[in-house]
């Protein structure tokens, strides 16, 4: 890579599905769910500054203005704080608003995993030479299951060496068409991330989805900063309609490209995905903290700080999070939801 590319780190989730130990101020992006370091902190340490990188920018809500801060680990970085949530279209103009017209901006969500590093950097080399042309880049993960809960993107043209020309983006499909399109290839899961010059975006904005940038704009424009932190403009940016930018822009502009990449990509989505992950003992149990396990099997249990025994269980998690407590079965991990409402 020649150019220097600013990463944006979008921070603004909840991350409910990981209830009861993603909530508040202690969202998934800054739990150790992963590894010894929290989501967020790799995800600021995959785009290091240096030789191909700027300091990132990180876009969050006022509620974790401080966790990001803790966990910068004192290296550089810029806050843009939302007032309140309006989507990644909002959050993403939020940060064209205030870019120069040339920067190529990075965009990343702070909660998923990379596994393999230089085969993203590859790919990002490759989508910086698209977005130098004036595409708008996603990034595509190379499918290896039939999988219903990602969205899909397909490609169409080769654009040389680098990736393809968008044909049309796919909303999260039924299994029979997850397998079909695992079949005949050509098709990506959608990781939601994006790589573009910010006045590419801003003209994109302007043209498809012109009340969420300029919400953005004068939001930015009205903020007030607050050391390395510009708090947006609350009054303006709530006038912002709460979209997805794949919605607003993406699956809108003509001119966009994917750029295939299969590079140990998860985006964590639920107990499930955090178990199937995890370093696992010879029954297929993976457990953190003070457990006791006996004819137990296939099972993720995550202590806490209290002590936890399971007998004769089978594909079940137990997640302890303070006074709350989740007993469930693996397999209904989208459903934690309900209990996380409830528990509100």
């Amino acid at each position: 890579m020649t150019l220097m590319i600013q990463p944006v780190i979008l921070c603004g989730g909840a991350g409910t599905r990981l209830w009861p130990e993603s909530r508040g101020d202690r969202a998934k992006q800054f739990l150790e769910l992963a590894g010894d370091q929290s989501l967020f902190r790799q995800t600021v340490r995959r785009t290091p500054a240096g030789a191909n990188f700027l300091p990132p920018i990180v876009v969050c809500g006022a509620d974790h203005v401080a966790a990001v801060r803790e966990q910068m680990d004192d290296a550089e970085a810029a806050l843009l704080v939302e007032p309140m949530p309006r989507n990644t279209a909002a959050a993403i103009a939020l940060a064209v608003a205030q870019a120069d017209a040339g920067t190529l901006l990075l965009v990343m969500p702070s909660d998923h995993v990379i596994a393999d590093v230089p085969a993203f950097h590859a790919a990002i080399a490759q989508g910086a030479r698209l977005a130098g042309q004036d595409w708008l880049v996603t990034f595509g993960i190379a499918p290896d299951r039939p999988e219903t809960g990602y969205g899909y993107i397909a490609g169409g043209a080769a654009l040389g060496a680098d990736g393809f020309a968008v044909d049309r983006f796919i909303e999260k499909p039924p299994l029979a068409d997850a397998e079909a399109m695992l079949a005949s290839g050509g098709y990506s899961w959608n990781a939601g991330i994006f790589l573009f010059r910010a006045a590419r975006m801003r003209d994109a904005m302007l043209t498809h989805c012109r009340p969420i940038f300029e919400a953005a704009d004068r939001a930015i424009a009205a903020g007030v900063r607050d050391g390395d932190a510009l708090y947006a403009d609350a009054a303006e940016f709530e006038k912002s309609p709460s979209d997805s930018i794949d919605y607003a822009v993406m699956e809108k502009d003509g001119r966009v490209a994917v750029v295939p990449v299969a590079m140990g990509w998860s985006d964590l989505g639920s107990w499930h995905t955090i178990h199937a992950l995890a370093a696992k003992d010879d029954a297929g149990n993976a457990v953190t903290g003070d457990a006791f396990l006996y004819d137990t099997n296939g099972s993720l249990v995550r202590a806490g700080g209290k002590r936890v025994s399971l007998v004769g269980m089978q594909d079940v998690a137990v997640i302890v999070d303070g006074d709350d407590i989740l007993v469930m079965r693996l397999d209904r991990s989208q459903d934690v939801r309900a209990a996380a409402k409830a528990r509100e």
